[in-house]
């Protein structure tokens, strides 16, 4: 009954093909949340996969009608173990982006498991299904070598993340009793490097929206109205221009932050930023005075996603009718989000864009969070982290990318530890979706050994 006999065992696990098999079967539902076809799977894979899995392992489970007409349902499951002992709460959602299957290269599928060299591809592998699949089965691993966890556990799984988590926020509050926690240890995102762990204790928040130029009905003739009626599209160019510089550094005040404060500033200082996992760096790009970590974990930045005027794949000699940008802003704790797009109108209107419009999107983003990196639950969960690997962990104030961890820390109020099993190259919104199976691996093994600690010592 060792804390070692319990990582061999779960290395053991990943080693046998049993993690192989198992991601497999969580792949294969179809549990596309942004697709009404994949209503029913929703519902499949936590009656199915999860239920069956919690139960095996002494978990009660509730399958949750969603607060949000239409929405996906959410899973609520407990373990109690004694009034004395520290509860955890963990998350995962298994729905996922869209299947995106005919852009999936030669030999691949959405929908099934296929191991490649180092990698698993798969959708849900890396987002959100490996993940939580990783943390459910460390739980596994202290059951048979212990007997016991050692403290109380409550899961969440929800079938909405990658349409905002619609209907989870108001089910966090009607049910905050039975949440009430210690603490949140989750998985979702990337490491930032793949042969390190990473913590992070929050995430930056999202508002995203389209900006209109709508002028007049139809396209008109470029030579007979040439001169005489004004573009929409250069028109948005120009109003585009006045939110960055020509670097992208943002230009509204209400979106610059003001919580890039030294211990934030400490806590980024040493992070390395390159690496082969992705597209490299662009030195000049972004705020100047800031380091490429402090721009993307301590700032804000603005991004155009796509841009549209008149027929781009067979453009004709017309001026056209209307132009449209959908745009987002990334922010950090620090900025009112209530204020981000007041404060773009006001923008827009003081430099003479009034007849640009400001379209919200539907879809629903998070707020901004973050945890202080010397929170004693940090502290302990980057201890074990250690212990386990022999190298210290990379701490992050926030993850780059949004999630909902508001939920977590402003409605339940837990101090929030994500522990990533994923990294930055895993294409988790794109086709050829991905994991590392190193990473697979290593992350079985340290959040066993987390589990293990964390029923065996004393908790902050």
């Amino acid at each position: 009954m060792t804390r070692d006999l319990a990582i061999q065992r779960i290395a053991a696990y990943f080693d046998d093909g049993s993690f192989f098999n198992d991601l497999s079967g969580l792949v294969a539902y179809e549990t596309e949340s942004q697709e009404p076809s994949g209503t029913p799977e929703l519902a499949r894979y936590l009656d199915e996969a999860m239920v069956t899995r919690l139960t095996a392992l002494g978990f009660s489970c509730e399958i949750c009608a969603n607060p949000n007409a239409g929405a996906g349902p959410i899973l609520l499951a407990e373990r109690q173990e004694g009034t004395g002992l520290p509860t955890i709460l963990t998350y995962g959602h298994g729905d996922v982006i869209r299947a995106q299957t005919d852009q999936w290269r030669a030999g691949l599928h959405p929908f099934r498991l296929v191991e490649e060299d180092d990698r698993y591809y798969g959708r849900g592998t890396a987002d959100n299904k490996g993940q939580h699949l990783i943390n459910l089965t460390a739980l596994e691993a202290i059951l048979t070598v212990r007997g016991a966890l050692g403290f109380n556990c409550k899961v969440i799984i929800e079938m909405g993340e990658e349409m905002g988590s619609p209907g989870l926020a108001e089910f966090c509050r009607t049910r905050k009793e039975a949440l009430a926690a210690d603490v949140l240890i989750a998985s979702d995102g990337p490491r930032l490097q793949p042969d390190t762990p990473t913590l992070f204790m929050g995430s930056r928040g999202g508002v995203s929206f389209d900006l209109v130029v709508a002028l007049r009905d139809g396209a008109h003739h470029s030579g007979n109205w040439g001169g005489l009626l004004a573009d929409p599209a250069m028109i948005l160019a120009q109003a585009l221009s006045t939110i960055t510089d020509a670097r992208g550094q943002i230009a509204i005040p209400e979106w610059r932050p003001d919580s890039l404060t030294e211990d934030i500033r400490n806590a980024l200082k040493d992070l390395p930023m390159d690496s082969g996992d992705g597209p490299s760096i662009d030195a000049d790009w972004g705020e100047e005075s800031l380091s490429p970590a402090e721009r993307v974990y301590g700032w804000n930045s603005f991004a155009i996603l796509a841009m549209k005027s008149g027929v781009p794949e067979a453009p004709v000699n017309a001026i056209s009718s209307h132009a449209r940008a959908a745009c987002q802003l990334r922010y950090v704790v620090g900025t009112d989000q209530a204020d981000i797009l007041p404060a773009l109108r006001r923008h827009l209107d003081a430099h003479g864009f009034g007849n640009v419009e400001i379209v919200p999107h539907q879809r629903g983003f998070f707020d901004a969070t973050r945890l202080s990196p010397s929170h004693p639950w940090v502290k302990f969960v980057s201890r074990s982290l250690e212990a386990t690997c022999g190298k210290q962990p990379h701490v992050l104030p926030n993850l780059a990318g949004s999630l909902p961890n508001d939920v977590f820390a402003d409605i339940l109020g837990l101090p929030t530890v994500w522990v990533p099993h994923s990294y930055r190259g895993c294409s988790q919104h794109a086709p050829n979706e991905h994991v590392l199976k190193p990473v697979c691996r290593d992350a079985l093994r340290l959040m066993t050994g987390l589990f293990w600690d964390i029923g065996a010592e004393d908790c902050p």
